[in-house]
């Protein structure tokens, strides 16, 4: 038996739950720029299964039926997705134009990442960062 993820799939994989997983994908593909991989249908027709990619990283998503509750559903955050992307700045605008909920501009951060904070059509919480400078491990503190 093989002990590594296939080839073409990072060893760690967030897998996100949605209500209605073909107008995430439709949306994530405008506001953050990732690209559909794949999707299976369910027996009732719906999307069951679909993945997105954005350079290296993939994104898994399916719904897992009526039991469900999204974050916005819950009314509270349930996780934060960290994504590096090559151009902050961009991506930024690219998010907002398309309706993200922003929750932090682009700032440079204490431990060398320039970031922003933005919420997707079900209340999953993303933040988009680029790497800008390195910080030793022992001179990056939060400020006060």
């Amino acid at each position: 038996m093989p002990a590594n993820p296939p080839e073409n799939m990072p060893r760690i994989t967030p897998y996100l739950y949605y209500e209605d997983v073909g107008r995430a994908l439709s949306w994530l593909s405008t506001a953050f720029g990732f690209r559909e991989r794949m999707r299976m249908p369910g027996r009732d027709g719906t999307i069951a299964h679909a993945e997105m990619e954005l350079a290296d990283a993939v994104v898994m998503m399916g719904h897992p039926g009526p039991e469900y509750r999204n974050p916005r559903r819950l009314g509270q955050v349930t996780q934060n997705v960290y994504v590096y992307v090559d151009d902050v700045e961009a991506h930024f605008k690219r998010a907002k134009a398309a309706g993200a909920t922003i929750l932090e501009e682009p700032a440079d951060q204490f431990y060398g990442d320039r970031r922003y904070g933005a919420d997707d059509l079900e209340g999953h919480r993303w933040y988009f960062a680029q790497h800008v400078r390195d910080v030793p491990p022992g001179e990056a503190r939060p400020p006060a």
